[in-house]
């Protein structure tokens, strides 16, 4: 029996030992109506005031820095110490503030470049100095000066009685290389290559070579091979030219 009433008795001294501990939990509505109050009457109690701060002694520069307080700075205001620190302190804000805050030069105007157009391509230009008649006129005065030049034969050449190659060639049709007339002698190919070393151009070995009795005989030496052309020269430009 006794042991059964402990228990009661037991778990009462618990329970009142567990709410002891237990933290009190504020009530916020109350707090709230209470600053509620405060507001509305426009007072506040002074010790819910945040209570000043200290403010640095150091003086900001336009570009943000602090500058350090002058020698002298704590003196009194009004004396000659105290009016001279006061001055270095500004002379020497004035100078930094000079230094940092540079501004940078101004870019150059961009140059624009003319887009006008030209008076050959502006139509109220153009149709102020001109009309239809007036081009017709000029259209007229260039057709006037106009002059087609019809070909005609080339020139003979005059004077002298040097052969001339251009109608050889034209009269002529075999080949350069075939054999039509006939050679005679000994090693007529050296002769021929020392004679037509003479000659600056193979047209002036083939002048040379009809005057002095060619195609029928070879007086020079400059055609070894009875071609009739001297010194390796060709009609086939001629022909072609002729032929179109």
């Amino acid at each position: 029996m006794h042991s059964v009433a402990r228990i009661p008795l037991f778990l009462g001294l618990s329970l009142g030992l567990i709410s002891a501990c237990a933290p009190q939990v504020p009530d916020s509505g109350a707090t709230y109506n209470a600053r509620e109050a405060e507001l509305a009457s426009g007072v506040a109690s002074a010790e819910r005031l945040s209570p000043p701060q200290a403010v640095a002694s150091q003086t900001l520069t336009p570009s943000g820095t602090a500058v350090p307080p002058a020698p002298g700075a704590g003196a009194t205001a009004g004396t000659a110490e105290g009016i001279a620190a006061e001055t270095a302190a500004v002379l020497a804000s004035s100078s930094t503030a000079g230094r940092t805050s540079a501004v940078a030069p101004a870019a150059p105007a961009p140059v624009v470049a003319s887009t006008g157009l030209s008076v050959e391509n502006d139509f109220s230009a153009v149709s102020e100095n001109r009309s239809i008649q007036s081009d017709a006129a000029l259209i007229a005065q260039n057709n006037a000066q106009y002059q087609v030049i019809e070909p005609t034969e080339l020139p003979s050449r005059s004077g002298g009685s040097q052969p001339n190659i251009v109608a050889y060639a034209l009269s002529s049709s075999h080949p350069k290389g075939t054999r039509v007339y006939s050679r005679s002698g000994i090693n007529l190919q050296g002769r021929a290559d020392r004679n037509c070393a003479n000659f600056p151009s193979a047209d002036l070995a083939q002048i040379e070579f009809l005057s002095k009795g060619g195609p029928d005989r070879d007086r020079a030496g400059l055609d070894p091979d009875g071609d009739g052309y001297a010194c390796g020269w060709d009609p086939a430009p001629f022909r072609k030219a002729q032929n179109g």
